[in-house]
């Protein structure tokens, strides 16, 4: 099944995000993971493509046994350091493998490296190369606090149109934990012509450790009153665990009584956090 078609149905969406194991040592425990929370029967599951395209082989794999599952898979596939022969041959086998969702990204630069050396500069000519190889519903990601590479927002929100004028047919917002940022974004799309389902994404954070990762991959701004939760619980694992699932049920409360039909958890591999969100907003996606 196509996402696009599942986000645009009247019943809210929620799904969840795996990511595929560094090395075939941890591909099993992966799998188990995996397969427990596609039992919970989200809306959709998505993959993620190690850097530089490390574990694209795990990806697909991954995301086949999903579908295996009866669940719809998404794979996310990057393009940097890519050639088109190399995309083409991996969008053959997702293909093969029955998968008709991608997220098209463009990854993070390495070192030294320029978009301008690139095959693919932007994701928005990856997802016009997918776009061309035809039969794949496209998603593309976004930063409600702005790209961290771009000037502005203005200049981001530009980027983001080019996406969709590219193929990219909705939109998943990287992870942020005040949904006022989000509200003012969506508005902003909104006046800027691009009209495509945005996709909330939440993480929740289960532990204080994973804070200084959330900042220095994100940029996420951190209200005060989460702030205070970490201050006050982070310490106990077992608060600030049960603190952190509260926070990011009341977010996707909030985000379904204003209008965002579809909310995708960064979950991080983890069933029991999946499996607590799930039954914490049960009657409201039922």
């Amino acid at each position: 099944m196509k996402v696009i078609d599942i986000i645009k149905a009247k019943k809210p969406s929620f799904s969840f995000e795996v990511f595929p194991p560094k090395t075939s040592a941890n591909f099993d425990s992966v799998i188990a993971a995996a397969s427990e929370i596609a039992s919970l029967k989200p809306s959709y599951m998505s993959v993620t493509y190690g850097a530089l395209g490390t574990t694209a082989s795990y990806t697909a794999e991954i995301a086949e046994k999903i579908s295996a599952l009866s669940v719809t898979p998404v794979a996310h596939l990057t393009c940097v350091n890519a050639t088109r022969e190399s995309i083409v041959g991996k969008l053959t086998d997702l293909r093969s493998r029955g998968i008709e969702n991608i997220l098209a990204l463009r990854g993070d630069l390495p070192d030294g490296v320029t978009p301008d050396s690139l095959t693919y500069k932007y994701a928005s000519d990856l997802a016009t190369e997918i776009s061309s190889f035809g039969s794949f519903c496209i998603g593309g990601a976004c930063y409600p606090e702005c790209h961290p590479e771009s000037e502005n927002s203005a200049r981001d929100i530009e980027g983001l149109k080019r996406k969709v004028e590219s193929g990219c047919e909705y939109l998943t917002t990287q992870m942020f934990f005040d949904n006022n940022i989000l509200y003012n974004f969506m508005y902003r799309l909104l006046r800027a012509g691009v009209d495509v389902p945005v996709v909330a994404g939440i993480m929740p954070v289960t532990s204080a450790s994973q804070i200084k990762r959330i900042c220095s991959i994100s940029k996420s701004a951190l209200p005060q009153r989460f702030l205070r939760i970490v201050d006050r619980y982070g310490d106990d694992p077992n608060a600030m665990r049960q603190a952190g699932i509260a926070f990011a049920t009341e977010q996707i409360i909030d985000l379904y009584a204003n209008g965002v039909n579809a909310v995708h958890v960064y979950s991080m591999n983890k069933p029991d956090v999946a499996r607590e969100l799930r039954d914490n907003v049960s009657e409201i996606i039922k």
